[in-house]
């Protein structure tokens, strides 16, 4: 039992109702010429209207729209990146947790597994799984990287297409796909091939989205427009647009159309807008996409913006680049051509009016 003493020279005092034998320490008090006790802190300001409109990167997107969706990415023309834009951006739906299937829908000219860095694990396709050689999970390929990717194959390289396969055998493998066990993916991307041929309506047949891929040239933007005409026949209206291969030093010089003329002239959504650059190359022959390089480049950084508006189906608005003035031997001067013919009354682009008698008398 403890007992308490009165010392000699202390005054009563009560015993505490808890007595401990630890002893209790206040916290520091606040120093007074940092934190007056007169004033108060001042409030954080208060935002009038929440800045939700950018790109968060400190939250996941929110996904729109019914699942599985099911997007087909195509173009018309070869060689303008549909197989380069389904990797990084299922690879980028993938980092964003969402469950990603790619399907190559390219026959006898498969090169996804290639982009991929996957080649040597593809051991079965769908057509063995039409033809019950193989189970579906076993012609899945999944990514070691990050495992919520998988890729799947029509056929093996140098195989021709059999004439019972069409889009009804595409979609009952998109059916399959949604009833697995493991559960429905987020996303199917279809990697469509060029042309407009059967393997071209066979890829557009179960999606009801569409990404159009182009590049800022007039062939391109032909094939465009044909193949945007025939995805609307086919019931596909959500169709946006990516421009593939932008150099802004060519828009400034007038050597190329900017991503606004492009979205004029074909009347699309945009989707992203990726730039130029040689890292693609070296990504392509590693196997190692874009999206997962580290530090990453302004290409794959455009990938992941287009994946982000993919999710919460938003678009972007393209902005006009200032055309650079063309500089000459009367720039140094002050003097432009335009100027100078405008004062002698010359007819160029920006000549000016001519000059009348009385202003030549003056």
């Amino acid at each position: 039992m403890l007992s308490l003493h009165r010392l000699p020279g202390v005054p009563t005092a009560k015993p505490p109702l808890f007595p401990s034998t630890s002893t209790f320490t206040h916290p520091p008090r606040r120093p007074t010429f940092l934190f007056p006790q007169s004033k108060t802190l001042p409030k954080p300001p208060k935002f009038h209207k929440s800045p939700t409109a950018l790109l968060q990167w400190n939250r996941k997107p929110q996904l729109s729209g019914e699942t599985p969706r099911v997007v087909v990415v195509t173009s018309g023309k070869g060689g303008v990146g549909k197989t380069t834009t389904t990797a990084n951006i299922g690879l980028s739906l993938a980092r964003l947790d969402f469950s990603v299937v790619a399907i190559d829908a390219d026959v006898g000219l498969r090169n996804l597994d290639l982009l991929l860095g996957l080649e040597n694990r593809v051991n079965y396709t769908a057509l063995e799984v039409l033809n019950g050689d193989c189970r579906l999970d076993q012609a899945l390929v999944r990514d070691k990287r990050w495992s919520n990717f998988e890729l799947l194959c029509i056929s093996k390289p140098r195989s021709k297409l059999p004439l019972g396969f069409g889009g009804k055998a595409l979609i009952w493998l998109v059916d399959a796909l949604k009833s697995r066990t493991e559960g429905c993916p987020d996303f199917i991307l279809i990697d469509c091939p060029a042309g407009i041929d059967a393997g071209f309506i066979t890829a557009i047949t179960p999606a009801n989205e569409a990404i159009l891929i182009t590049t800022p040239d007039i062939t391109a933007l032909r094939d465009a427009d044909r193949v945007t005409g025939l995805l609307e026949c086919d019931g596909i209206r959500d169709i946006k647009m990516i421009v593939n291969r932008v150099r802004t030093d060519m828009i400034k010089g007038e050597d190329m159309m900017s991503v606004l003329d492009v979205q004029e002239m074909l009347g699309l959504p945009l989707l992203g807008a990726i730039p130029e650059d040689s890292e693609v190359i070296r990504s392509t022959n590693r196997g190692y996409p874009l999206v997962l390089n580290k530090p990453p480049t302004l290409a794959g950084l455009a990938f992941e913006q287009a994946a982000w508006r993919l999710v919460e189906q938003d678009t972007m608005q393209a902005v006009m680049v200032e055309e650079e003035p063309k500089r000459g031997f009367f720039s140094f001067f002050g003097w432009s051509i335009a100027n100078l013919l405008s004062c002698v009354g010359g007819s160029g682009r920006g000549a000016r009016r001519k000059l009348t008698k009385a202003e030549a008398r003056d």
